[in-house]
């Protein structure tokens, strides 16, 4: 009796990786620019205003006088990053700010990697497009694999036009 083993190489295959990720430096270099701008800001003088990243947690911890302000600095904070080459979708503003002795407080949370229901929402779609293409989930990432690189860069283009998330496509093998 002989078994026979089909051995399937992905590895000689093209394929990429979408994570959904901002660089870190990037992101440190917009704070940076945010803290610089809203310094030398005649309407911020006199205003306490404190903006910090925690890197270890991927939050952006902003503090101001009022409701007002805090918009202000969100305003900068999106525009500087923008021009920094991050997408403001990156950015989760749904933790309301909430009031701390005479400041006001506000966490947000920077995109670090896929959730699930994203990873989930990916797949669906990329099997929808009808391209023959295969899909892995791997913690955080989505591997995407196909026999031809032009199935690959249908994806991408597909995605970026109907998927609302700052994703990056990485690990392009040919």
């Amino acid at each position: 009796m002989s078994i026979h083993f089909t051995i399937i190489h992905f590895h000689h295959m093209p394929s990429f990786d979408i994570a959904c990720k901002v660089d870190l430096q990037t992101l440190d270099n917009a704070v940076n620019t945010v803290t610089k701008e809203i310094a030398n800001r005649f309407d911020f003088k006199n205003s306490p205003v404190h903006i910090e990243l925690d890197k270890k947690n991927y939050i952006v911890k902003l503090e101001a006088e009022s409701d007002m302000k805090m918009k202000q600095v969100i305003d900068v904070l999106i525009s500087r990053a923008m021009k920094q080459g991050i997408d403001p979708s990156a950015f989760d503003f749904e933790k309301d700010a909430y009031p701390s002795g005479k400041l006001v407080k506000k966490e947000v949370a920077v995109q670090n990697g896929l959730k699930q229901e994203d990873a989930k929402k990916i797949t669906k779609r990329i099997k929808d497009s009808g391209l023959k293409v295969q899909t892995q989930i791997m913690d955080d990432t989505v591997r995407v694999i196909a026999k031809k690189i032009d199935d690959l860069q249908a994806v991408i283009a597909d995605l970026k036009g109907n998927i609302q998330l700052p994703l990056t496509f990485t690990n392009m093998k040919n």
